[in-house]
């Protein structure tokens, strides 16, 4: 296990919910990202998000680390819930709310 998939498991140990993200939630940098955001702002739930673009290594790390090649991701209780598209599907279909237990 390397140093940075210590650090992943650390994360994703912390928070609950984690968006691993190509900006932050305050200002996404993609729409990929800004539309995992708006789905997640809908809820009334904590979440983090981590900037993906700050650090190349960890960016690379995680994509091996998670087996899922873009970005955005999302982990609910250090489970990986998967991108903005499954992330839209399930908004829609009314299972992400079970998800992240509302």
């Amino acid at each position: 296990m390397t140093n940075i998939d210590k650090e992943i498991t650390e994360l994703l140990n912390s928070y609950p919910v984690i968006l691993f993200m190509k900006g932050d939630k305050h200002f996404p940098k993609c729409g990929y990202s800004r539309l995992a955001v708006e789905i997640l702002n809908e809820y009334e739930i904590d979440y983090v998000t981590f900037d993906i673009l700050q650090d190349e290594n960890f960016r690379e790390q995680l994509k091996l680390y998670s087996d899922w090649p873009t970005y955005p991701q999302l982990y609910v209780k250090s489970e990986l819930i998967g991108g903005s598209d499954i992330l839209k599907e399930l908004h829609l279909n009314g299972e992400l709310s079970t998800i992240l237990n509302l």
